[in-house]
């Protein structure tokens, strides 16, 4: 029983990172963590202060007291009652947002552009192959039926 049954796990894993798609990966995440700061920035720098013209500066500032009464502490804590944080999560909603149209717009929507135009290349490269391979099947179905036509012979007779 001294038959290799596949290869080690070390060789599976050296295979594993050495594909692209790892790289490739890497790559995205190193990518989105340095995007990130970028929208983060424009969160605080452009929207917080658009919403602060309304209300206040600091998304996270805005609650609403589920059970009280809500004490907040002069840190920001919340030494009683119970609180939403809703000016919280618009903040991570706005910045999600954001970060989802920058890649749309800046990275998906140009690619799909791109593909779709390659696509459409090959078809048109293709497509010229194939009027001339229906055509060449076409004249040999004529071919064909003269030959039976003229042997005066049906399909089934040789």
């Amino acid at each position: 029983m001294s038959e290799k049954q596949g290869p080690s796990v070390w060789q599976g894993f050296k295979t594993f990172l050495m594909r692209g798609n790892v790289i490739d990966l890497a790559v995205a995440v190193v990518i989105g963590a340095a995007f990130t700061n970028i929208v983060n920035s424009v969160v605080k720098g452009v929207i917080n202060p658009l919403v602060g013209a309304i209300g206040t500066q600091n998304l996270d500032s805005y609650q609403s007291c589920l059970k009280g009464p809500c004490v907040v502490a002069e840190d920001g804590t919340v030494t009683s009652g119970v609180t939403i944080l809703w000016g919280s999560v618009l903040g991570s909603t706005l910045s999600f947002v954001i970060t989802a149209a920058v890649v749309y717009f800046i990275m998906v929507l140009p690619m799909s552009k791109y593909l779709a135009r390659q696509e459409a290349r090959r078809k048109a490269r293709e497509g010229t192959h194939e009027v001339i391979e229906v055509t060449e099947l076409e004249v040999l179905k004529e071919i064909r039926d003269a030959l039976v036509a003229q042997r005066g012979a049906g399909p089934d007779r040789r």
